[in-house]
């Protein structure tokens, strides 16, 4: 049903694998590519199969950024027409935050300018050790717009002004080193490895990890006592759950004995 995207939902651990499919034109972040990954998102959140869901991209590259031809042809309409195509890219870092279910990057080759930001603005990048990240945007006289409000809440204000301003390529490690990326995998193991993180991730609690992620972005911009108070809803309400329930009654009754439980304990938390 997409022209652009390739879906493939692992029924039996939960994770619904987004791969961009524009390996022609590096996976270039066309009109309508965007729309079909806002739609394509819906369907998984609405998905009771799917637990987490992971994006890469087909070809060499993860993804290049902007179609340049179609940013040309909106600059030649008019600038609400360079709006509406900017604020539909901004729908979509929006989206990937609104969503209850994790989003993970996958990133290998190369993740440039707005593919740079389609990566950020997951909640977890795994990289290939040869992947490059950067913001070129500058050299073209550009800017890296709508990702900033993410850089400055992942890196900070100078850290992300460095980045916008050089317009530098970076390799892993250094994004790794400066918060853009969680993990990195050698390139030969990297497919099994991400695969290996996506069925983990998978495999938590979906209740949970729908609060945490709620609570995590939800406290931006609150008061330290109001971030602790909503800190302390979230608690109580995750308390009621039907997960946690089944996991306070496995921890107090696997083994029957204290010293059972405290082994148990040590064991989990290691």
């Amino acid at each position: 049903m997409f022209e652009y995207l390739e879906i493939e939902i692992d029924e039996r651990t939960g994770v619904n694998r987004i791969r961009l499919d524009r390996a022609d034109r590096r996976n270039a972040l066309s009109g309508a590519l965007v729309a079909e990954m806002k739609e394509a998102l819906a369907l998984a959140e609405a998905d009771a199969r799917v637990r987490a869901i992971g994006i890469g991209g087909r070809g060499p590259d993860f993804c290049a950024g902007a179609d340049l031809a179609e940013v040309q042809a909106s600059v030649e309409e008019g600038v609400m027409a360079s709006l509406r195509e900017a604020e539909a890219l901004g729908e979509l870092f929006t989206l990937l935050r609104k969503l209850s279910k994790p989003v993970v990057a996958i990133v290998h080759g190369r993740a440039l300018a707005g593919g740079c930001g389609l990566a950020t603005a997951c909640d977890l990048v795994l990289a290939a050790e040869s992947a490059r990240f950067g913001y070129p945007e500058v050299r073209l006289g550009f800017v890296p717009a709508m990702v900033t409000a993410i850089l400055r809440r992942n890196l900070g204000e100078k850290r992300a002004f460095e980045l916008m301003s050089l317009g530098d390529t970076i390799d892993a490690a250094e994004a790794s080193r400066l918060g853009l990326v969680n993990r990195i995998y050698a390139d030969a193991e990297f497919e099994a490895e991400s695969s290996r993180f996506l069925a983990e991730l998978a495999g938590r609690s979906a209740s949970a990890l729908a609060l945490t992620k709620k609570l995590l972005y939800g406290t931006e911009g609150q008061s330290f006592e109001a971030a602790v108070a909503t800190g302390a809803r979230v608690n109580a309400l995750a308390r009621m759950t039907d997960d946690c329930q089944a996991g306070i009654d496995r921890f107090l009754n696997r083994g029957g004995t204290r010293e059972n439980r405290e082994n148990q304990e040590k064991e989990e938390t290691a």
